[in-house]
């Protein structure tokens, strides 16, 4: 049996991976820790096997006032639970990070793209990874995930956002373009093979099919019993205002991991596309 603890206590991701591999009873054990305070560093973490730290700051507008709050959280915090994991004896740690760490809006990501982060998050997500990178041993090992924008069941982010736009609107813009997403359900269960096979280096789990904002605006309209018209050219417009508003570009650039990174060698993505848009409606 594995036994392992996740940091950060309610986090989305921490809470959503507990509750799938709760039906793997016989092989996972799994206990959450609160870091919010100084508490967890009086806490032995040797009883485990494995440290998942998804504890962080996302989905808040960065501002003057809160960027140390960034770098306090998501680059220092990881480092000490990090340093605390080794020190413990723990084998694998995983760390949370960002397709962020990119710095880009639009573009392919390959093995040959370089990390260039531009805001606070991504810089601090990066920060974070290169000293953790540094604890790594035969005794030590480390997982780095860098997931595109996760979405499901209670998720926050721009994936709400465009649920939302779905209550209101009845025609939206066709473009084709495609972005990498991953449900939650398919990066639980790429989180339990990773610690199943102690898969280590730097991962980018994504699902097997790019999405296209126009057909995934559709898709959540039809889970509703919500037709929405799609409505062709605004191609030259949108490309026109993407030079100029980076909202624009995130909402219809291209922006995606090439597929190659995402393979490790077994199966993870358990739902396709539609199933999970299904999941993401009617569970929430």
């Amino acid at each position: 049996m594995k036994k392992i603890l996740i940091t950060g206590e309610n986090s989305y991701i921490g809470n959503s991976f507990q509750n799938w591999v709760s039906q793997y009873k016989e092989e996972y054990k799994v206990d959450t820790i609160s870091v919010r305070d100084n508490k967890w560093k009086s806490k032995s973490f040797s009883e485990y096997d494995v440290v998942l730290h998804v504890a962080g700051i996302a989905h808040i507008k960065e501002t003057k006032e809160n960027k140390d709050l960034y770098y306090k959280v998501n680059r220092d915090l990881a480092i000490d639970v990090a340093k605390k994991s080794k020190e413990d004896a723990i084998k694998q740690f995983i760390f949370l990070s960002s397709m962020s760490v990119y710095g880009m809006n639009q573009g392919i990501i390959t093995t040959n793209t370089i990390e260039k982060p531009k805001s606070s998050y991504g810089i601090s997500k990066l920060e974070a990874e290169n000293e953790i990178k540094k604890l790594i041993d035969e005794k030590f090992i480390v997982s780095i995930l860098r997931p595109p924008m996760v979405y499901g069941k209670g998720c926050k982010g721009n994936y709400v956002s465009l649920d939302k736009l779905t209550n209101k609107v009845q025609f939206f813009p066709k473009v084709e373009n495609e972005r990498s997403m991953i449900h939650i359900d398919n990066l639980s269960e790429f989180i339990r093979i990773i610690i199943d096979k102690e898969i280590t280096d730097i991962l980018y789990p994504q699902n097997e099919q790019f999405v296209c904002t126009s057909e995934l605006v559709r898709k959540i309209g039809l889970n509703k019993n919500k037709k929405i018209f799609l409505i062709g050219g605004f191609n030259y417009l949108i490309n026109l205002l993407s030079k100029k508003i980076i909202l624009i570009q995130k909402v219809f650039g291209t922006l995606i991991y090439d597929k190659k990174l995402s393979d490790i060698g077994y199966k993870y993505n358990v739902f396709k596309f539609d199933e999970t848009i299904r999941r993401s409606i009617n569970e929430r």
